[in-house]
């Protein structure tokens, strides 16, 4: 979470569309299509003011800002990610927002207390449908697990909401870092990247798709980007009247 995005409690779209200038003629066809995506996925999110030092490679996905990972096959949206002028958010809503089935894998089961505390909180926003829902099964939305490795000063990462109607599919959290804060900001951890997979970004962050009817600045907001271990522990009123605004009743 330390470097995280800068913008309101919310999500914002990812994307512009460019095609590949350069190929080798021995390039194997699969390979240009993989060459020809990433460079597509990578110019949408230079489109929206992010630099090459806020980009980092993962392999299969670029990690954005320190905690938002994006997949390197995401579909790129209609409007090519061009900045908005409301409130922060990805564009892409969750579908079935009131039953995101959450499982805990075994390495993060020591902090069940804090998960439990970040799930009530967006659970009891006004006049919001999002629900999410602790499960043991096999089938799952979002799976949260600890990733030490994740960075020296990144407290998490989360996958971003998809096209398809999806919650982003993981959380991890740096339980080697955060171990030594406390109880609530352990859990402003956990409540900000699942705030993520259901498609909000930083309220900090200056280029993102804004939320109708929720706009300016938050200094009280939980999705404020680099704040991990100090900012606010509860959302705050925009916060909750953001995400009423995307998941209403």
């Amino acid at each position: 979470m330390k470097n995280l995005f800068k913008s309101i409690a919310l999500i914002a779209v990812f994307a512009i569309l460019i095609t590949s200038c350069s190929k080798k003629n021995d390039q194997p066809a699969d390979q240009e299509v993989k060459t020809e995506q990433k460079d597509k996925v990578l110019a949408y999110i230079k489109n929206l003011g992010f630099t090459d030092a806020q980009i980092v490679d993962k392999g299969d996905r670029y990690v954005v800002d320190g905690d938002m990972v994006v997949d390197k096959n995401m579909e790129i949206p209609a409007d090519n990610g061009m900045p908005k002028t409301e409130q922060y958010y990805n564009g892409y809503l969750v579908t079935n927002s009131n039953n995101i089935l959450v499982k805990v894998d075994a390495s993060i089961t020591s902090m069940a207390a804090e998960i439990n505390a970040a799930i009530a909180q967006w659970n009891a926003v006004p006049n919001s449908k999002i629900k999410f829902v602790l499960t043991t099964g096999s089938t799952y939305d979002i799976l949260i697990k600890v990733d030490n490795t994740i960075g020296a000063s990144v407290c998490g990462q989360a996958y971003l909401s998809t096209s398809n109607g999806k919650a982003g599919s993981v959380v991890w959290i740096n339980q080697a870092l955060i171990q030594g804060n406390s109880f609530a900001q352990r859990t402003r951890t956990i409540t900000h990247e699942f705030g993520h997979t259901i498609s909000f970004k930083h309220t900090n962050q200056s280029t993102t798709i804004n939320v109708p009817g929720v706009g300016g600045t938050d200094a009280l907001s939980l999705m404020n980007g680099g704040q991990c271990g100090s900012g606010a522990t509860v959302l705050s009123a925009k916060d909750k009247l953001a995400t009423a605004a995307l998941y209403p009743l």
